[in-house]
């Protein structure tokens, strides 16, 4: 009889592994579809939990409606300006198209400073000759190349629609994290003190602090180079660089989006005769808008967690390159809680060298 036969204990806790290995996998397997918006719901929570905590006193602790209606706020706050974006992107692209197809029908001259530019500056006068010579070319070109990027277009369509899915389960799993994260967090404390001890305390709260500075950095960074940039379009007479500015704010929160929105118009500028305004924006965007997101958000970071400043520029940028936009927290969190451990060791060390002092 099988049932019988006397198993040996490391068979039996090779089964045992092989058994919880496989469940791991198959765990895995479910929910590696739901891990990145569950990081963005448990970095949302962690962030807004003061605000949930004040909510919850209001309406007397009643969790469940606490955790609603702070993230019904949270929501709000992240969805409508995205949809003011969208929204004011696509009216701005169809005015820009109109004003674009006005400028061609008078048959402006290119500025005479693009003619002496190295390289781009042939290519520059030819591609101008070809729109003012017909200017319902630049109509046949750019279906053409939609036409020829329809692959790439469907790409992107469809990474934008993805991107919304996981926004609105990243809202819809924050509301369980708010509801349940204190119990959640005291569990998931209690396991890893059981495997690590004690010691765990530190990494968790390196965890926190570094995720809290993060947020702040990246906020304070966004607006700074907001007002920043407000600034460069007033000087370079730009109408509206009120709401430039805060269309700037809302597109630093992407890393290197701001050159899009101020070279773009930089690029404007110089193509309509204001060569002056547009390099001198140019400029600005480079030396100071720019410079504000690689100056601001590493010294946030770095004074908010005793991090030397070279690990946390190397944590944001390998964050993201590594993990894509999520990658701005994993990035910075894991070379902190490195950076712990590291710590730790030394003073252990140092404590095991020195032990008449304590």
């Amino acid at each position: 009889m099988l049932a019988d036969l006397p198993i040996t204990p490391w068979f039996r806790n090779a089964l045992v592994a092989a058994v919880m290995l496989g469940v791991l996998s198959l765990t895995y397997m479910v929910l590696q579809p739901f891990i990145v918006p569950s990081i963005w719901a448990a970095i949302l929570a962690y962030v807004s939990w003061p605000l949930h905590i004040r909510v919850s006193r209001i309406i007397r602790r009643r969790q469940t409606l606490a955790a609603l209606v702070t993230t019904l706020m949270i929501s709000t706050l992240i969805v409508a300006p995205i949809g003011w974006l969208a929204f004011t992107f696509q009216d701005e692209v169809v005015k820009g198209y109109h004003e674009v197809e006005q400028l061609l029908a008078t048959k402006p001259a290119l500025p005479p400073a693009l003619h002496d530019l190295p390289l781009a500056g042939p290519w520059l006068i030819e591609r101008w000759a070809e729109l003012t010579a017909d200017p319902t070319a630049l109509k046949t070109s750019l279906q053409q190349w939609l036409n020829n990027s329809a692959n790439e277009l469907s790409v992107v369509v469809g990474g934008v629609g993805r991107n919304v899915a996981k926004l609105f389960i990243a809202l819809f799993a924050m509301f369980f994290f708010l509801r349940d994260g204190a119990r959640f967090f005291s569990q998931f404390r209690s396991v890893l003190e059981g495997i690590l001890g004690p010691r765990v305390r530190d990494y968790l709260s390196a965890i926190g602090d570094t995720t809290q500075a993060v947020v702040y950095a990246l906020v304070l960074a966004a607006v700074v180079q907001g007002i920043a940039s407000g600034i460069g379009y007033w000087a370079a007479g730009i109408s509206a660089p009120v709401l430039l500015g805060a269309l700037t704010s809302l597109v630093a929160l992407i890393p290197f989006g701001t050159p899009l929105i101020w070279g773009s118009l930089s690029l404007w500028l110089v193509v309509t005769g204001h060569l002056a305004a547009g390099l001198g924006l140019a400029a600005w965007g480079i030396v100071v808008v720019s410079w504000v997101d690689n100056v601001v958000r590493p010294l946030v970071i770095s004074n908010a967690t005793q991090m030397p400043l070279i690990l946390v520029v190397f944590g944001v940028l390998g964050g993201v390159l590594a993990f894509g936009l999520v990658g701005l927290f994993i990035g910075p969190v894991v070379l902190a809680v490195s950076l712990a451990i590291w710590r730790e060791w030394l003073e252990h060390r140092r404590s095991s060298q020195n032990p008449k002092s304590q």
